[in-house]
Order: structure tokens, then sequence, then C-alpha cells
């Protein structure tokens, strides 16, 4: 493909695929779709790389792009989940001593694709308000805001402890 950086698109993708994998699995409300959305939005960012390479680092980009995909998608099985059915779906039950990093996994899975971008953002990338604020393309007030309404869905189900150190401790 002529103008392309095919090497250097390559180049990234080789050194940064696991953390942007990581960040597609938290953003997908299933995990078996975390490989898909990253696929997507590769594409994506390999369809603007000449513009996307200029930049000193083109990861924010792509992971605004994962971003975006996953809450595009997530609103599209929101509108699929309307759609009345004859039973409600059975849900998985659950053992009472599930380890606590499997509740978190399921509680951010809970949350609304916003509040889960910011929280995996912010608390498991360990960005800054304004870097989140950048890939989200929202005023940092709007981080701030959907972490808070975040954090106190996820309090329940972690306990006692905070629930940013939980997250930070989830990863390590």
């Amino acid at each position: 493909m002529s103008g392309r950086d095919d090497a250097g698109f390559s180049a990234f993708v080789a050194a940064r695929g696991t953390s942007l994998l990581r960040i597609a699995h938290l953003a997908c409300d299933a995990a078996e779709d975390a490989e898909d959305l990253l696929q997507t939005s590769l594409e994506r960012a390999y369809r603007n790389w000449s513009r996307v390479r200029d930049d000193n680092d083109p990861e924010p980009y792509v992971r605004r792009i994962i971003v975006n995909t996953a809450i595009s998608r997530a609103r599209r099985r929101a509108i699929l989940r309307i759609v009345p059915m004859s039973a409600p779906p059975e849900q998985p039950s659950r053992e009472a001593d599930i380890p606590l990093r499997h509740a978190l996994m399921d509680a951010l899975r809970d949350l609304p694709p916003r509040q889960r971008a910011v929280v995996v953002l912010r608390y498991w990338e360990d960005l800054s308000e304004a870097q989140t604020a950048e890939i989200l393309g929202c005023s940092t007030g709007t981080v701030k805001s959907q972490a808070f309404k975040a954090l106190a869905k996820l309090r329940p189900v972690i306990g006692g402890e905070s629930p940013e150190k939980v997250i930070r401790n989830a990863h390590a």
C-alpha cells in the first residue's frame, strides 16, 4: 500500500499490542469480544496511519478508537436488549467465595460504557484525568464525575477497601 508505513505500523502493534488488548478486554462487555474489538480498532488506525504516525505517540489515538468502538458496540447491544423477550435471559449463578478480582471484573462489565472507560483508563492504565479526558474527548470534569459515579457503584462489590486501590492492584 503506497504512502503507508507498514513496517512502522507493524512495529507499533508488536510493541503495544498487549497493552492495547488489555484495554480492549476491559472495555468489552464480554471478554471473548476483546480480540475482535482490538482488530477493528487497529484496522481503523491503519487506515489513517499516515496521519497518526506523525504524532509523537500514536497510542492515545488508538486507545481512543478502542474506547469509542466499545461504546458504540455497547449502545447497539443495549438497543437489542430493549427488544422484548418471552422469558428473561438466564443469569449465571455466583458462588459466595468468588475471588475479588472476578467480582471486580463482573462489576466493571456492569458499568455503563463511558464509566467503564474512565475507570479502566484512570485506575487500570493509571492515566491522569487530563490524559483520560483527551482520549475520551471530554472535559476533566466529565472524567471526575464519571469516575465518582463508577466508584460508587463498585464500592458495594469491593467492600471496605478503596476501589481505586483494588483496581490498581487487580492487574499487578
